[in-house]
């Protein structure tokens, strides 16, 4: 039962990210899938995969209501990224473990540090979409996406609101988008994998996730962007630094 409780709470956090700040949930869920609930690494970042999918899927739904997703720059994003995200997911599998750790470790850190730094302005709003540097962003989203089980939410909101210059809502809501896309096409080459997934944790797990998300939703109203990005980054270093130091010894 305490394990089950574990879950759900881990859940609540992972959807509050996501429906709060478009990215950061599968940061998160990772870590806390394999020191709270036991997950080896390759099982963790594939029930991460199931479990952001899900959310997103929700989170999207609400922000396009609101208006808040470009789905023209969001696909372009997306279809950059699932051949790099499908081949880095088959690639996952034959990783060490301890690899696989040190490095989320490593993207951890850095998400943390880019919401650190104060934001750069993309010169206002725009609806004009630059194919290149969207389609090389997505690119690279999508593989760190299938390598570590990551949607890449954290990297996708700073792209669109500074290569791209949208304004903070339509970023957060677009990226919804991307990391959906991408968790879907890293998924479909991870089927060998869910075997050792524990669905009845799973379950819960990405149930709470996917109610919270609305209420982050919420959250991202009523509080600064700067605030929610602030605390997010002081959890996601000490999460980093932990990973690391149980990955060296």
């Amino acid at each position: 039962m305490s394990t089950l409780i574990l879950a759900l709470a881990a859940g609540a956090v992972v959807g509050l990210a996501l429906g709060a700040l478009g990215g950061g949930g599968s940061v998160l869920a990772v870590p806390a899938l394999i020191y709270l609930l036991g997950f080896t690494p390759a099982a963790a970042t594939t029930a991460a995969l199931v479990i952001v999918t899900a959310t997103s899927l929700t989170a999207l739904y609400a922000h396009a209501r609101t208006g808040n997703v470009r789905w023209k720059a969001g696909a372009l994003f997306a279809a950059a990224g699932l051949l790099p995200a499908a081949a880095a997911g088959a690639a996952a599998a034959r990783l060490p473990q301890t690899l696989l750790t040190s490095a989320f470790a490593a993207v951890a850190a850095l998400a943390a540090v880019r919401m650190l730094r104060p934001g750069r302005s993309g010169g206002g709003p725009t609806t004009t979409v630059r194919p290149a540097k969207a389609a090389g962003a997505g690119a690279g989203l999508g593989a760190l996406t299938g390598l570590l089980g990551v949607g890449g939410g954290f990297l996708a909101v700073p792209a669109l609101a500074g290569v791209l210059a949208f304004e903070m809502q339509a970023a957060v809501g677009t990226s919804l988008l991307v990391i959906s896309a991408n968790s879907v096409a890293s998924l479909a080459t991870r089927g060998a994998t869910t075997a050792g997934i524990d669905w009845a944790l799973v379950g819960p797990f990405a149930g709470a996730a996917i109610l919270a998300a609305w209420d982050g939703k919420r959250l991202a109203a009523k509080v600064t962007g700067t605030l929610l990005r602030r605390v997010f980054a002081v959890v996601l270093l000490a999460v980093a630094a932990f990973m690391l130091l149980d990955a060296l010894t």
